[in-house]
């Protein structure tokens, strides 16, 4: 049996904590509340905390949990898609002239 693979990023581990925080669909959260519920979330559960709750409730509620998560993966992306802004380019030092055109 293989074993089971787990995506460790940013947003997977926000969108467990967003599942099981008490923010609803029909809340329709803006991107701070969603940020302030995974905040809120994270600090009562911890990140593994939230993780085994997501997965205890897929073992209890498997048809409303498949919905749940898409919907907290969705809210949690478009929550931190503009959080961290790509680093702009700087010059390089002139301490590397050889790396510099010529």
């Amino acid at each position: 049996m293989w074993p089971a693979q787990h995506q460790s990023s940013i947003t997977a581990f926000g969108a467990d904590a967003l599942f099981v925080s008490a923010l609803q669909r029909s809340d329709a959260p803006s991107a701070g509340q969603i940020r302030q519920a995974i905040d809120a979330a994270v600090a009562a559960f911890g990140c593994l905390g939230c993780a085994e709750r997501v997965a205890q409730e897929f073992g209890d509620h498997p048809e409303t949990a498949a919905a749940r998560v898409r919907w907290a993966r969705q809210l949690t992306g478009e929550a931190f898609s503009d959080a961290a802004p790509e680093p702009a380019c700087t010059p390089m030092p002139a301490r590397y002239p050889a790396a510099l055109p010529a």
